[in-house]
């Protein structure tokens, strides 16, 4: 598959989407499923880093790189409260640890 979509002339295997373009796959695969909630690049990128990145332990730094954030506050002030949750979460955790 990776053959078939590699392109000689420019250093990326798949080809790159506009956020128009991927809006619509997006769009086209919430109908197939039946999800009813708007789908859109922006709501694609804050699940991802929610329900991926943060519940699997990858550091504020690495979530940051990964969204393309230019810098680490971006990505802090974009989930505010899901570092929150997590942060609060993990104190559950060391009280339960502790006892």
């Amino acid at each position: 598959m990776i053959n078939a979509y590699k392109n000689e002339d420019i250093d990326v295997i798949f080809p790159i989407l506009s956020n128009q373009r991927y809006n619509s796959y997006l769009k086209d695969m919430a109908t197939i499923l039946g999800i009813e909630k708007r789908l859109t690049t922006p709501t694609a990128r804050k699940k991802f880093a929610s329900t991926v990145l943060f519940y699997n332990d990858v550091t504020l730094e690495i979530v940051s790189e990964l969204l393309g954030h230019r810098s680490i506050s971006t990505t802090e002030e974009s989930y505010r409260k899901i570092i929150w949750k997590k942060v609060s979460e993990e104190i559950k955790r060391l009280r339960k640890n502790k006892s």
